[in-house]
């Protein structure tokens, strides 16, 4: 399947299932555990301009259905990761799209500019949830224009095919779409985390060092699901599902939703070995009912209003 149709190179992927960015590493953290090849893509850990000693800890905190983590965008830098492992990754056949992630329009560039036509990376993958420190710390994914901005700056710097990660910190989420996809963006990835926050009661002290940090797993699938229904009616452009994807049934939750394929996340830290399960279980769900072509369920659920 190609999640990036409009772009001349494509990005074809062998199966809908892929590993979000943040919860995978850099693939070789699960290359011993599982064979990566099976996988749809794999979506690396955030990388910045330079390297990042990311938040203070505590960093992590399990919550009812889920977790919040502030990890902080901790990074080498992208002259490590280029130099560390694309070389790696340019002798797998699974695609690897770099998650980038910057706090202004030129750090987003730069990164994308320093990944551009490099053997090993397939696509670029914009996290436009983070704070632009040039607008007084305003997330760039909450507000049309500056989504659009970034966008259409890194478009026009990088020739990979460019998916944009959208924030679902938003009142609506069709706005952003709508902008980033007339920006140039390939495909769009829609969950993020949300903002949340948990409090020690005995210490009367946020658990987090960061004091809030962003809210994934199966807590939030619902609301991932709403915002790729509402998306997939409001843009052309393939979405990459993500959201608190535990099973098969949670993958064909979000292709029916519009989604042309999905990102696995939290599960990955419970089971290394989730995404490998997701794709048997997937492939017995689609013989089960007689889906020859996983393409067949993409907006299916929209098919019937």
């Amino acid at each position: 399947m190609n999640v990036a149709p409009n772009h001349p190179d494509g990005l074809i992927l062998r199966n809908p299932v892929t590993a979000a960015a943040g919860t995978f590493g850099y693939g070789m953290e699960y290359a011993r555990m599982i064979d990566l090849q099976q996988l749809g893509a794999i979506f690396s850990k955030g990388t910045t301009a330079r390297p990042r000693r990311g938040a203070p800890p505590p960093r992590v905190v399990e919550t009812a259905g889920g977790m919040l983590n502030a990890v902080g965008l901790q990074n080498p830098g992208v002259e490590a990761v280029v130099r560390e492992k694309t070389p790696i990754w340019a002798g797998w056949r699974v695609p690897v799209v770099v998650n980038v992630a910057g706090e202004a329009i030129d750090e987003y560039v730069m990164v994308a500019q320093a990944l551009d036509g490099l053997p090993g990376v397939a696509a670029i993958e914009l996290n436009i949830s983070c704070p632009n420190q040039a607008a007084g710390g305003m997330i760039f994914g909450c507000d049309p224009q500056m989504a659009a901005e970034v966008t259409r700056e890194v478009r026009a710097a990088c020739s990979l095919p460019l998916i944009v990660k959208l924030s679902p910190n938003v009142t609506d989420i069709r706005p952003v779409a709508a902008a980033v996809e007339e920006a140039g963006a390939d495909a769009i990835t829609l969950i993020n985390t949300l903002l949340g926050m948990s409090i020690d009661v005995e210490s009367r002290r946020p658990f987090l060092g960061n004091g809030t940090g962003g809210l994934s797993g199966p807590a939030i699938k619902p609301v991932a699901v709403r915002m790729v229904y509402q998306a997939a009616g409001t843009v052309s452009l393939p979405i990459i599902g993500a959201g608190g994807i535990l099973n098969a049934e949670d993958v064909v939750e979000f292709l029916l939703a519009g989604a042309s394929a999905v990102q696995v996340g939290t599960a990955n830290f419970a089971e290394p070995g989730a995404i490998p399960r997701i794709l048997d279980d997937l492939e017995r769900w689609l013989t089960r009912h007689g889906v020859a072509d996983v393409g067949e369920l993409v907006g299916a659920a929209r098919q019937i209003e």
